[in-house]
């Protein structure tokens, strides 16, 4: 084993996949997802390119899948460099967990939350935990606005599972609660990295990616659309961008050996601002508060 591990969830497609073989270059990856051959197949693809990866099964969705994938890791007994959040959802129905809950905050937020937090402890000083989030959880976005999104609509989190989501908001199936879930994300990194200073927390808005595996819902024709004509135009296009050059942008953040924490990356790796509402101190750390809180009435 190498003496750099990095840790990502979702490396099966899209981001993931691409920044897991970039991590590769950097130390051995433990690739963290729900289907078995699926990670099977990316550790081969590393291994082929002289790379290491361990493969670790994980549904975000499910918390005693959460807390038992976390013991694996701790177990290989491997010395972790870094952490990328970067598993998420964004269905076009309404669906649930086996909890009952809105399975887009499920797996977007809750998982990854108690994924984090099980981990941190287990986490040396200075080791870098970074959350793929998304700014279209910000109302004053123009771009995310034109896309028919009106930021997120947080109430609560038990509200979040219920799924219910303030007035208001998009007539985008799931777009409520897709940004409610990645502004919950962002709350945790700002939250976390004031908590817990010995390590640093980050995040990243990727840009706009069309062809991802984000939208595996959509259509055939949009799919296709999506993969083989917008994809390779998106790097001309403002906030856009593509699986490879996210990628590489994810990787340089997550290996950066300076002691930045609680800042906010946009596409282009440079630091930004999200909504008003999740930069204040009280909101975020409402956000973790209420998160904790609803996580200490699940015996699971």
């Amino acid at each position: 084993m190498r003496d750099k591990v990095y840790v990502i969830t979702g490396p099966t497609s899209g981001f993931g996949r691409r920044t897991a073989l970039e991590l590769a270059k950097h130390g051995t990856v433990v690739l963290v997802g729900r289907d078995a051959a699926k990670l099977d197949d990316v550790r081969r693809d590393i291994e082929d390119r002289d790379g290491e990866a361990v493969p670790v099964i994980c549904d975000l969705s499910d918390l005693t899948s959460v807390r038992r994938a976390v013991a694996q890791i701790v177990e290989l007994g491997l010395p972790i460099t870094g952490v990328l959040n970067n598993a998420g959802i964004f269905p076009n129905r309404p669906g649930t967990n086996a909890l009952g809950w809105d399975i887009a905050y499920a797996t977007n937020h809750i998982g990854p939350f108690v994924f984090t937090e099980t981990l941190v402890p287990h986490l040396a000083d200075g080791t870098q935990v970074v959350f793929i989030v998304s700014a279209v959880e910000d109302p004053e976005r123009k771009a995310a606005t034109m896309s028919g999104f009106r930021g997120a609509r947080y109430i609560s989190a038990e509200a979040s599972t219920r799924g219910e989501w303030k007035p208001g908001g998009s007539k985008l199936p799931g777009g409520d609660a897709y940004a409610t879930s990645k502004q919950c994300n962002l709350a945790t990194v700002l939250a976390f990295a004031r908590e817990t200073p010995r390590l640093r927390f980050n995040a990243i808005e990727p840009g706009f990616a069309p062809g991802t595996n984000l939208g595996r819902d959509a259509g055939l024709f949009l799919r296709l659309l999506s993969k083989y004509v917008l994809s390779p135009l998106a790097p001309l296009i403002k906030y856009w961008t593509n699986p490879g050059i996210a990628a590489r942008m994810i990787t340089r953040v997550l290996t950066d050996d300076s002691d930045a924490t609680g800042v906010y990356y946009d596409e282009k790796g440079r630091p930004m601002r999200g909504s008003a509402q999740v930069h204040d101190p009280a909101f975020n750390a409402r956000v973790v508060a209420e998160t904790r809180a609803l996580l200490g009435t699940v015996h699971v």
